[in-house]
């Protein structure tokens, strides 16, 4: 896997299959990761599940946070866990919830309190 920008960022680890683009229902998540000041960047990443996907980004991470989603669900994982077991595993059902993954995905970076 070769990351062309080795700036700190968490990594979105997106499915091959979308080309590199994030679904526009997950745009949210970025700006919860705004909000917390913490940069972004999106990844390419060709692993079957996005547990996989995720963790992969965080080991890739300077951060070591890192994101992926399918259709049902958002994946955060932080290179210090397990590989099968993400931090986080959150459905996505509406824009708030999307919102604050990314918002706690950056708090975990700060080391603040997570968003409930």
């Amino acid at each position: 896997m070769a990351i062309q920008n080795d700036r700190p960022a968490i990594f979105i680890a997106i499915p091959k299959n979308l080309n590199g683009q994030l679904p526009t229902n997950l745009s949210p998540m970025l700006n919860g990761i705004e909000e917390e000041q913490i940069p972004v960047e999106l990844i390419t990443l060709d692993f079957d599940t996005a547990v996989q996907r995720a963790y992969q980004a965080s080991v890739a991470s300077r951060l070591s946070v890192g994101i992926s989603f399918d259709d049902q669900h958002i994946i955060v994982h932080y290179k210090n866990l397990p590989a099968d077991q993400p931090l986080f595993q959150v459905a996505i059902d509406n824009p708030t919830n999307i919102r604050k993954i990314g918002a706690n995905a950056a708090r975990l970076v700060k080391g603040v309190p997570f968003k409930s």
